[in-house]
């Protein structure tokens, strides 16, 4: 997985553009309604997601379709995937750990109050 990658996905308004086209195809005017900035920038930040592979184009009439790119989603996944079995084995010996301690004071006698 390249740095670019992440740094793509980093712009809080490339996020808002992928998050509007998670519910399919839609055309750059769409996106501008859905994202409240010019048409030009949304163009601009299309152009970058499209050459980092995350969205993909389709010309309809005068309309340009744009869509995600599930491909570039499932390697980031995939990478994800790989560090995710790191996390987990570290949230379970720490639920082991608070387990043990939760046990352990359960077991211990309370002192009795005069």
């Amino acid at each position: 997985m390249h740095v670019d990658v992440f740094q793509t996905l980093a712009d809080p308004t490339r996020l808002l553009i992928v998050e509007a086209l998670r519910g399919g195809e839609h055309a750059v005017n769409d996106i501008v309604d859905r994202v409240d900035i010019h048409q030009s920038g949304v163009s601009r930040h299309l152009r970058i997601l499209q050459e980092a592979g995350f969205v993909q184009v389709r010309p309809e009439g005068t309309k340009r379709l744009y869509s995600l790119r599930p491909e570039r989603f499932q390697e980031l996944d995939a990478w994800v995937t790989r560090y995710r079995v790191l996390w987990e084995a570290r949230l379970d010996r720490f639920g082991e750990a608070l387990e043990r301690k939760q046990k352990a004071r359960m077991a211990k006698p309370r002192k009795e109050e005069p």
